[in-house]
């Protein structure tokens, strides 16, 4: 064989080996948590960190190194069979493990069920009925939507509390807005006026999550639950707006409860803990349904989907995870970010999620095809809190408000036309839903911020920080 030969058969065996590495490489089970790398890189006798590099590089380092590890003498074997042992590792400890429930928990499933299955109908008739309208149609109506993104400033500050804030939420009919204080103190304030309303005292430790009733201000009565808060003192309080006392206090988390969320049905609420636990409580008996575990460290993020089937919860083990509510199943595990997950949201069109993580980043996940479809490095610090634009609230729960008329002709929904994320870096930003570019970053608070919330009318970004302001974000020409 010729000299040039030779080399074009070295350069062929090259190139082939490289292609095997990347094609090794993505199939490859790299840990996601940064200890667990930290670890594995030592076992190999690599530098455990090199000079600038982070953990999504350090974790891409790892992904590299063991796709180098080539077999030789009979290495295929032994590759073989550490993945085979692997496997059946990582299949013992992703086993379901199911317990027994009780009746009660059998009912809220039945009544689950059957709230959902028509909300599903109904969403997916709504959908297929839009695809009738031209794109033409949809084109005008994103640009001149985002255009008024594009033009949102500062539309009011104020003072909420002597400790920073830490949540913020509009009620359903975008009238009031609450906010709540790492001392423990909720409060309800008027909007536009930004006056204050009502003070709501019963924790004694920071507020992790607040949420209002979802048809608070609409048709539920001021001496029923409106609202609902919870704390760092492990307590989740249920709220009217007649007292400053919570009128049901729902104990079970043993730590910290984080993010908490109402079931679209007004009858059950979830909450995420530091105990490693979520649990589902039923308001009107004021008692714990179900305590669900499946997460390796502590709960942080919750939400429920618009047709009430579905609940996604994220961890500080980096990991979400989205549970079918009417059989108790894991529907969807969601790896891909390297940190802890504190924001998580479902979009109004049913079938996206949307995680925002302490790695800076934002994903987008498709429950049809169980995978993540978008990765945004959405900021230069942790995404503390993310929220879809989720549309006006349907005054009667048995209309069709899904599209809107404008004369003659059929204006498709706004719902989740737009994504709101807010930081640590300072910031809020929007983002377009469909190709998930950036469309407004609104600077204003001289410290971290913590929460964000969109008004259900759309004329409104509420946001909360460090600097113990709340404020609201308005289209420079707004006339309200």
């Amino acid at each position: 064989m010729s000299e040039s030969s030779k080399r074009a058969r070295d350069q062929h065996n090259e190139i082939m080996e490289m292609f095997e590495r990347k094609k090794r490489a993505r199939t490859l089970a790299v840990p996601t948590e940064d200890k667990k790398v930290r670890e594995k890189l030592r076992e190999m006798g690599e530098p455990v960190c090199l000079f600038g590099e982070d953990n999504m590089d350090r974790r891409s380092r790892l992904r590299q190194l063991m796709a180098k590890d080539t077999p030789v003498d009979g290495g295929d074997e032994k590759m073989a069979s550490a993945d085979e042992e692997e496997e059946s590792e990582s299949d013992e400890e992703e086993e379901e493990v199911y317990t027994p429930g009780t009746e009660t928990l059998l009912k809220a499933r039945r009544d689950i069920a059957r709230y959902s299955l028509p909300r599903a109908a109904q969403r997916i008739a709504r959908q297929r009925g839009e695809n009738a309208i031209s794109v033409a149609v949809f084109k005008a109506m994103r640009a001149e939507e985002f255009e008024k993104l594009k033009i949102y400033a500062n539309y009011s500050s104020q003072i909420g509390d002597d400790r920073p804030l830490s949540q913020c939420a509009f009620s359903p009919d975008s009238k009031f807005l609450a906010t709540g204080s790492f001392g423990g103190l909720c409060k309800i304030w008027s909007v536009p006026e930004s006056k204050h309303i009502h003070s709501l005292r019963g924790h004694t430790d920071k507020i992790g999550g607040l949420k209002w009733h979802p048809r608070a201000c609409i048709s539920q009565g001021r001496g029923a639950v409106n609202l609902a808060s919870g704390g760092g003192d492990g307590i989740v309080n249920l709220w009217s707006l007649e007292s400053e006392t919570p009128i049901h206090s729902l104990k079970g988390h043993t730590a910290r409860v984080a993010r908490i969320d109402f079931h679209p049905m007004g009858r059950f609420l979830g909450s995420a803990g530091f105990d490693g636990t979520w649990r589902l409580w039923d308001i009107e008996a004021g008692a714990e349904i179900l305590t669900q575990r499946g997460h390796s460290r502590e709960v942080y993020a919750l939400g429920f989907q618009c047709d009430g089937s579905l609940a996604a919860t994220g961890g500080l083990d980096a990991v979400g995870r989205v549970w079918d509510l009417r059989t108790g199943r894991s529907a969807l595990t969601m790896e891909g970010h390297v940190s802890d997950i504190l924001g998580i949201d479902f979009s109004p069109n049913g079938y996206q999620i949307a995680t925002g993580s302490a790695d800076n980043s934002i994903r987008i996940w498709d429950l049809r095809t169980l995978r993540s479809i978008h990765s945004i490095p959405a900021h230069t610090s942790l995404v503390s809190d993310l929220k879809f634009y989720q549309g006006p609230v349907i005054q009667d729960e048995n209309a069709d408000a899904s599209m809107q008329m404008d004369g003659e002709q059929t204006r498709p929904s706004k719902s989740g036309l737009y994504l709101g994320s807010c930081s640590f870096d300072g910031t809020i930003k929007l983002w377009s839903a469909d190709d998930w570019k950036l469309q407004k970053s609104l600077v204003g608070h001289t410290g971290k911020v913590t929460g964000m919330d969109i008004s259900s009318d759309g004329r409104f970004i509420g946001s909360s920080g460090f600097d113990r302001t709340f404020k609201l974000w308005a289209p420079e020409n707004a006339d309200y």
